[in-house]
């Protein structure tokens, strides 16, 4: 499928040769537009520029899906407002990428990475969207993903969409940049954008985030509103912010976040809403009791995350070992509830899509995907689809049992017992990436942080480590429900204690050192 880069030609006549946004974070960003000495247009150009010189070309990172073709008007109505001393807050004339399973009202497709959902252009903003609008943000483009969000095969590969291709990994072009939201991952650490929106059901904000060098949140489910987003699951779906430094993180959720009539889930969203970005400054770890649980993991892995303990640690951060109860049968009792929410909330979507889509049930993408093999499925197929087909649905009893059994494991049994002496849980988000593979599809080795606070809903914040053989890791940092402000907290001061971001290098892959090179070459 073409790209939409009709908006280039414009950004290219417009975009002011000094301009840099290689590496500059949002906060600065906006500190310029609200000094005036860039203009969003210029800025919008810029980061433009480099999509036209990365991302089909040179690297070839395939991180952008389309275009927003009026992103340089919105960015000219940005200057237009700050020139008139109306500007609509910190984010007006702040250029965002948007996951291409979140709608909004421009002229291009919301497709999921999926050929079936090719003309889908409903000219609608999700809430989350609307949001970041109102505060002037600029919509600049929307980015690949992995096809449905990953949860079409148990086989399939991160970051792979039949609409955008496969998105690379910055840091190692031959590594994985994680799913699903992978060029969301990808184009913020590229500087394709000053920030991004994601969306988790398990691990699809965090992984991307630690395994591309950035700090990524998947907020309490209920904070931000997960409508007209193509959906797997009420019970685990949210959008969540992602950017090169916590302080964006914070900008980007502060506007996000609020109820949605629509969204049963937000109810108790606006009285948790704040600005998360201005307490940063004054946030500290001293006499804070921060829970450790150290996995099994290998040994590089193993020295970031004692490096990071001692980060804390001389932050003022009272340490607190703790062990992961045994939760057996969660991952089964997930399972279950992903498969049957799948096929229920999909159908709802579906059923209210713009006319142009015709595929209205699971069943018709089924269909689809079986008539259209050569194109959607090359590399791994639809079991977990055809498994949600024969689910039957929410009110079913298995269904039931499995969410409250999960609900109950990953939270009561699981984090509740982790936390019950400590505010904050930290841990390794994930290992480093993987190399991506078409025969053996996904081969992502190590610890996983993201189940838990995913299956009970709690918020999850992930923040850069450092590097292990090259290649980026995050810290994640987990609290109760609706405790975003402590996360951010905690995370801010790590953060600036640690300074353990790395820009991304694009390299064709990574050095296996001298060590292997002598081992091999015996």
């Amino acid at each position: 499928m073409r790209l939409y880069w009709i908006a280039w030609a414009l950004a290219a006549q417009t975009a002011q040769a000094a301009t840099r946004v290689e590496e500059v974070p949002l906060w600065e960003i906006s500190a310029q537009l609200e000094r005036g000495t860039v203009s969003s247009e210029a800025v919008t150009g810029a980061y433009l520029e480099r999509i036209a010189a990365m991302d089909r070309k040179g690297p070839q990172l395939r991180a952008i899906i389309a275009i927003n073709p009026d992103a340089i008007a919105q960015a000219r109505a940005s200057d237009a407002r700050r020139r008139a001393g109306k500007a609509l807050g910190p984010l007006d004339g702040v250029p965002i990428l948007i996951k291409d399973n979140i709608e909004t009202q421009d002229p291009i497709a919301t497709t999921a990475g999926s050929l079936a959902l090719r003309d889908n252009v409903g000219g609608r903003d999700a809430p989350v969207v609307a949001r970041l609008r109102a505060g002037g943000a600029v919509i600049l483009a929307k980015t690949n993903l992995s096809e449905w969000a990953n949860i079409r095969s148990t086989h399939s590969i991160s970051g792979w969409s039949a609409v955008g291709g496969q998105v690379r990994n910055p840091y190692a072009l031959d590594r994985s940049p994680c799913g699903s939201s992978s060029g969301t991952g990808a184009g913020v650490a590229a500087s394709f954008g000053a920030g991004g929106l994601g969306t988790e059901t398990d691990g699809s904000v965090v992984c991307p985030s630690s395994v591309n060098g950035l700090v990524g949140l998947k907020p309490t489910v209920g904070l931000v509103s997960r409508h007209h987003i193509v959906p797997i699951s009420h019970s685990q779906d949210t959008p969540g912010p992602m950017a090169r430094s916590v302080r964006d993180v914070a900008m980007m959720l502060s506007a996000m976040a609020g109820s949605d009539p629509a969204d049963p889930a937000t109810t108790e969203a606006d009285a948790h809403k704040q600005d998360y970005a201005a307490p940063l400054e004054h946030a500290s770890l001293k006499g804070v009791r921060v829970a450790y649980y150290r996995p099994t993991m290998g040994a590089a892995l193993g020295a970031r995350f004692a490096a990071a303990l001692d980060v804390l640690k001389a932050q003022g951060a009272e340490l607190i070992e703790v062990a992961r109860p045994n939760l057996d049968g969660l991952g089964a009792a997930e399972q279950e509830v992903l498969r049957s929410e799948l096929k229920a909330d999909l159908n709802t979507y579906l059923a209210g899509a713009t006319a142009a889509v015709k595929l209205r049930r699971l069943a018709d993408i089924i269909a689809f995907n079986r008539a259209n093999a050569e194109a959607e499925m090359p590399l791994f197929a639809q079991e977990s689809f055809e498994e949600a087909e024969e689910t039957r649905g929410i009110a079913d009893p298995e269904y039931l049992g499995a969410r409250a059994k999960s609900v109950r494991l990953a939270a009561k049994e699981g984090l509740e017992v982790m936390l019950a002496k400590a505010d904050i849980l930290v841990q390794p988000t994930t290992g480093p990436a993987w190399l991506i593979d078409p025969i053996y599809t996904d081969q992502g080795r190590g610890p996983s942080a993201s189940g838990l606070p995913a299956v009970s809903g709690y918020p999850h914040l992930t923040v850069p480590m450092g590097l292990v053989g090259g290649l980026p890791v995050g810290l994640s940092f987990i609290a109760r429900p609706y405790e975003e402000g402590k996360l951010l907290g905690a995370g801010y001061v790590y953060e600036q204690a640690a300074r353990a971001r790395v820009a991304p290098t694009y390299r064709a892959s990574v050095d296996a050192g001298a060590a292997f090179k002598g081992a091999v070459e015996k």
